[in-house]
């Protein structure tokens, strides 16, 4: 992964810089910014492959941050890996609801931030791979797009990966360990409710293709026509 551009979003210097020298290490291009205003307008001119994003900056709420950009068509597939030293559940839900790839509190180990960083890159890393279900729902893996009837849905980058991981096996049935595995490798303790939050806001995404999920109960969720 050697030449790819991480974003630092941290008004801790001290902090930043540690995570910057670490990803300096392992080949990646740095950028640190201490305030959102830097970040937006450097990113109006240079995408990112991935966002360090903290919580707590002195001019902007992160979440505020990863909402917006989750929501944006220029910048929703940029992987965001928040930092922050908020510890709760509630925080880690609302994070991952909003669309962020992965959530890290402090303190933390810079190693094991770096391997995370690798890992939500390597999910992003797929084939270009085009699939159908039911003649009205499309996925294209590689642009991250969905379509229902011709329509583009826009979800957020964890959504999306969730439907493709039920895409791959339609009919399979995916405990929810399994998705979680899946997409975190074993990297992320989430309870399985997590799963559960971000199905409910696909399903309403997709509207008539929602249908196409199903839950078992107690086990998890499959897809199929």
């Amino acid at each position: 992964m050697n030449g790819k551009t991480v974003f630092i979003v941290e008004d801790e210097k001290d902090i930043s810089n540690l995570i910057a020298l670490h990803l300096r290490k392992s080949g990646f291009i740095v950028i640190e910014f201490q305030s959102s205003q830097n970040f937006f307008n450097f990113l109006k001119n240079k995408i990112p492959d991935l966002i360090i994003l903290d919580l707590m900056l002195p001019d902007a709420d992160g979440l505020e941050i990863c909402k917006y950009l989750k929501a944006s068509v220029d910048y929703r597939s940029i992987p965001v890996i928040i930092l922050t030293a908020k510890s709760d559940e509630s925080d880690k839900i609302l994070g991952l609801e909003l669309g962020a790839d992965d959530y890290v509190t402090k303190p933390f180990s810079p190693r094991e931030l770096v391997a995370r960083v690798r890992s939500v890159l390597r999910r992003h890393n797929v084939e270009h791979t085009i699939v159908s279900i039911g003649g009205i729902l499309v996925v294209d893996t590689q642009k991250y797009e969905v379509h229902v009837k011709n329509k583009k849905i826009h979800l957020t980058t964890t959504e999306f990966n969730i439907l493709k991981i039920l895409l791959s096996k339609k009919g399979w049935v995916f405990p929810r360990e399994t998705i979680l595995d899946l997409l975190w490798h074993g990297e992320k303790a989430v309870i399985d409710r997590t799963i559960d939050v971000h199905i409910k806001k696909l399903r309403e995404k997709l509207g008539e293709a929602g249908k196409f999920i199903k839950n078992i109960r107690g086990i998890g969720y499959k897809i199929e026509e």
